[in-house]
């Protein structure tokens, strides 16, 4: 499979996260507090609960329901309830649009 246009950059911005749904993968696409945007499972490895309803800070996605925080760039858990990582795709930005390919995860 290859990257498909997720959203344009415009819909985005710092401190924020958009929940997409690519191929049936719902992804988080988010914005940290430098500008660069990010992808990551958009669901909770602690409960089915969507990431991008929770909170940007720096580098870390807060899930809203229980306070588990995942580093955006590893999707790795940094604080319980969550100790599995939630998968991180590569993003590309393409004349001021967002691609994401649902199928590859970045190896961490």
């Amino acid at each position: 499979m290859s990257a498909q246009k997720a959203c344009s950059r415009d819909e985005l911005s710092v401190g924020t996260a958009k929940r997409v749904v690519l191929d049936g993968v719902p992804i988080a696409v988010v914005v940290d507090s430098a500008g660069e945007v990010h992808a990551l499972g958009d669901t909770c490895t602690h409960g089915d609960i969507s990431l991008a309803e929770g909170f940007v800070e720096d580098d870390t996605l807060e899930c809203w329901a229980h306070g588990s925080r995942f580093e955006l760039t590893t999707g790795k858990p940094l604080t319980l309830p969550a100790y599995e990582p939630v998968p991180v795709f590569a993003v590309e930005i393409r004349d001021g649009d967002v691609y994401i390919d649902p199928s590859a995860t970045l190896a961490v």
